[in-house]
């Protein structure tokens, strides 16, 4: 039997502890370990380290609990709790894992500043080097080149090397020194040539040649992805088409067509071809070139459909790619095309994604009857109601304030239509959420209480405590004090569980 923390007048005063007292008498060890998943990173968000690390050292699932105990140390460092930090550290006990958590505390006092804090820990590592990067790109934007230059020297690993340059360029784009950001991705060029594994390398050239676009270096952006498009080529494996396209589209985006043509001609997989064609039609689409952009799009669906199940990679990539080549035709304007398309998608999750999109670039080009039919479109009742709070999201965004409220009071009205609990939970609490944005404390409350009622319906206990730890978030925004109904529920809740 596992030890409990919270008792019960706490479970009943308190939603957030409420989750807490639930989830610690869930009998299975998964179902346990995924409510409290959901219920440690708010106590670490309160700042309750203490009890935090307690519900996480519960955990029964070995990985889950080291994950969780990860998350607590990185709070205990932010705090400047270095000592109960590498505690927990200690206490994990896979070895990997406890690596990743010397590296994270230490990167949190790296990004503090605390440089020599972040080497003493970085002192104990087996493999330091990205906690050295850290600390050389903390030691650099604080101006200290020479220390950073010092502590890069220390780094053997190339990828870490690539990352602090990275990290050092990025701070110093926009600087008002334009060489600063290109001297550091040079090197950071000349350390991503020294990566040994293929696939890594070329991702890794192909971040810095966008780099290099946005230091306004197109030239030598072009350059780091012509030496992509060479080791791209020499792959023999499903990584192959995918780097190409990320070639043609960086040199395209570094102001070569032809590069970009000629690369993209080397591609043979119809989903990563018709991704890079969606590229192409934005660039045209940019550039004010509005009917090459909708050819250039109707071509990548055509080639998209013609790919066959045999000739498929990967069927989820390719029914997200339709979805948004759907959404795009309405970005476009052609909302009718981009609906036809939508529809044929084979994966319901994917077509009420991109029918809600289109919904929302609708509602924004103020075409609301047509918004409102896209809407009606979607089969699944809480997948509709999700749609219906996305475009109320969109009025807002407009500065329509009483349109997104009626919208969202209309939510409300229909969230009893979705049968499954869980989802209507979750539909409530989106609404609740926007009601106390829009400072309607009070619709908040009287949504989530009737959220209160739906999750005390819900028969999984581990969906059952998260519902309540998420519900909690919206209390806490909207600065929400516990009335006597809330209390009331979460009693009944506590009492069920004690029984």
């Amino acid at each position: 039997m596992r030890d409990c923390f919270i008792s019960i007048g706490q479970g009943e005063n308190d939603m957030l502890a409420c989750a807490a007292f639930l989830a610690e008498r869930i009998k299975s060890g998964d179902g346990h370990a995924e409510a409290m998943n959901e219920i440690v990173p708010r106590y670490l968000a309160k700042g309750d380290v203490d009890l935090a690390a307690e519900l996480a050292n519960a955990v029964d699932d070995p990985f889950s609990r080291d994950r969780l105990l990860i998350l607590v140390a990185e709070q205990c460092a932010r705090v400047d709790d270095d000592e109960y930090a590498l505690q927990l550290v200690d206490s994990i006990e896979d070895h990997g894992l406890q690596a990743e958590a010397f590296e994270r505390v230490a990167l949190v006092k790296a990004g503090k500043g605390q440089a020599d804090k972040a080497a003493e820990v970085a002192d104990a590592m087996a493999h330091p080097d990205f906690v050295y990067a850290g600390i050389a790109v903390t030691q650099a934007a604080g101006g200290d080149e020479d220390a950073a230059n010092a502590t890069l020297e220390r780094i053997e690993f190339p990828s870490a090397r690539v990352s602090a340059f990275e990290q050092i360029a990025a701070a110093n784009i926009g600087s008002g020194d334009p060489e600063k950001p290109v001297a550091a991705l040079d090197r950071a060029v000349a350390a991503a040539i020294e990566i040994e594994h293929d696939e890594e390398r070329i991702r890794v050239l192909c971040d810095l040649g966008n780099q290099f676009i946005e230091a306004k270096r197109n030239d030598k952006a072009v350059q780091i992805f012509d030496e992509a498009r060479s080791f791209a080529e020499l792959l023999d494996n499903v990584h192959r088409d995918l780097f190409l396209v990320n070639c043609s589209l960086g040199f395209l985006n570094a102001g070569s067509s032809e590069l970009a043509d000629r690369t993209l001609d080397l591609v043979t997989d119809k989903t990563q071809m018709a991704s890079a064609l969606l590229g192409f039609a934005r660039d045209h689409w940019k550039k004010g070139e509005k009917q090459d952009a909708l050819d250039t799009l109707e071509e990548a669906y055509e080639i998209l459909r013609s790919q066959r199940e045999t000739e498929t990679r990967d069927s989820r990539s390719r029914n997200g790619l339709m979805a948004t080549i759907a959404a795009q035709f309405a970005g476009f304007g052609k909302s009718d095309r981009g609906v036809e398309i939508a529809l044929e998608n084979k994966d319901p999750n994917e077509q009420m994604a991109a029918l809600s999109q289109i919904a929302q670039i609708l509602t924004a080009g103020r075409q609301d009857d047509l918004a409102r039919q896209t809407i009606n479109l979607i089969v699944e009742d809480s997948n509709r109601l999700f749609a219906l709070i996305a475009v109320s999201d969109a009025k807002n965004g407009l500065g329509e304030s009483s349109d997104s409220l009626a919208l969202l009071d209309e939510a409300a009205d229909l969230a009893e239509t979705v049968p499954q609990y869980s989802a209507r939970s979750s539909v409530l609490n989106s609404i609740a959420e926007r009601f106390a944005a829009h400072g309607q404390s009070e619709k908040a409350r009287a949504v989530s209480l009737e959220n209160l009622a739906v999750i005390s319906q819900i028969r999984d206990e581990s969906s059952q405590a998260a519902a309540i730890a998420i519900l909690s978030d919206v209390f806490g925004e909207a600065n929400l004090e516990l009335g006597e109904a809330e209390k009331q529920s979460l009693q009944t809740l506590v009492r069920k569980a004690e029984w």
